[in-house]
């Protein structure tokens, strides 16, 4: 099997300090930052996959049982489109982890991932027992690593400082792409040039670091989206327009429109701003602005009535509002708007 080749290092990196630091102690070449090709070992770490997304049977000679990380790599010369399958394993999560930039279309439990070029460094996690199927059109070089429960659970521990609470599903196929995982990625596939033994533990190590960083970026992830707030459901909303419409006049304020909705104020806030892209209070002085406007160009009464009417306290913080709103005081927005009409 080909190692990657010297044109399949990325060619958007920028050289750093840092970088060549790291590289030295994966030992990753200077110049391509890209691990050195190397012909597949029977009895290296890294197996050859004759079928696509097919695991390295556990227990292997030399291997520990059921902490180790089992790695394979899958390649495709490219000279035709390719189009493979896997029905899910019974038990493991599958990381496909790219090395090199390529052509593909991916799908998983049979809705369409991702077609298109990926980079080098992006991975894709699939959870137990879903199929997947991806087309290659191009000369593809991918890392497969298989991870057990066992393995999740101890990175989780590592991560968070604590055990996680019955087994974890990521269950989330979207492609996933840093420059660190590019980097570990590059570097396991180092592993094919290591003494068998070294090579072994040299592959657990990185192997681990991999599939740490998927478990902090999901879960990382999966709490932020928690903290955003849900959108306002539309029956809620229509509710809230209705009593704000109805109660123009009055002086409400955020518990009454609320309440309402049957919602405490702190989760009816943040809900109705992300249902409607403003806050209640603005959202309450833009209708009465407009129902001034309606006043102003149907009615008689003066600035003064048209600002109680709309449940303003006073004329000057009505014209602060209007004009914040409108662009003109409620009196020359008037006359300016009479006189349009007449003229047409």
């Amino acid at each position: 099997m080909r190692g990657p080749s010297r044109h399949q290092a990325n060619q958007h990196e920028r050289p750093s300090d840092s970088r060549s630091r790291l590289d030295q102690r994966l030992g990753l070449d200077a110049r391509t930052h890209r691990a050195p090709p190397a012909p597949a070992c029977a009895d290296g770490p890294i197996r050859e996959e004759r079928q696509w997304r097919c695991a390295p049977r556990r227990g292997d000679a030399g291997a520990r049982q059921w902490d180790r990380v089992p790695v394979s790599r899958w390649t495709h010369t490219g000279a035709t489109p390719l189009e493979v399958s896997h029905a899910g394993h019974d038990s493991e999560h599958c990381i496909g982890l790219s090395l090199r930039s390529m052509s593909v279309s991916f799908a998983s439990a049979g809705l369409r991932v991702f077609d298109g070029r990926i980079a080098s460094g992006a991975a894709q996690i699939t959870a137990p027992g879903v199929p997947v199927n991806a087309v290659f059109t191009s000369a593809s070089d991918v890392l497969h690593l298989f991870v057990s429960q066992a393995v999740l659970a101890e990175c989780y521990a590592d991560q968070f400082g604590h055990a996680h609470a019955g087994d974890m599903l990521l269950g989330d196929p979207r492609l996933v792409t840093n420059p660190t995982m590019e980097r570990l990625g590059q570097a396991l596939a180092l592993a094919h040039s290591q003494d068998p033994g070294l090579g072994r533990i040299f592959c657990d190590s990185v192997g681990l670091a991999i599939v740490s960083r998927i478990v902090a970026g999901h879960f990382n992830r999966a709490a932020a989206d928690a903290r955003v707030p849900a959108r306002l459901p539309a029956w809620r909303l229509r509710r809230v327009v209705e009593f704000i419409d109805a109660h123009l006049s009055d002086p409400i304020g955020l518990a009454d429109i609320a309440g309402s909705a049957g919602l405490t104020r702190m989760h009816f806030a943040a809900q109705f701003r992300r249902a409607t892209g403003l806050r209640p209070h603005e959202y309450l002085l833009r209708r009465r602005i407009e129902h001034a406007q309606e006043l102003l160009r149907h009615a008689d009464g003066n600035v003064l009535d048209v600002a109680l009417r709309c449940g303003f306290r006073s004329q000057a913080h009505f014209t602060t509002v209007f004009k914040r709103f409108v662009g003109d005081t409620p009196y020359c927005w008037r006359v300016k708007t009479g006189k349009a009409a007449k003229a047409g």
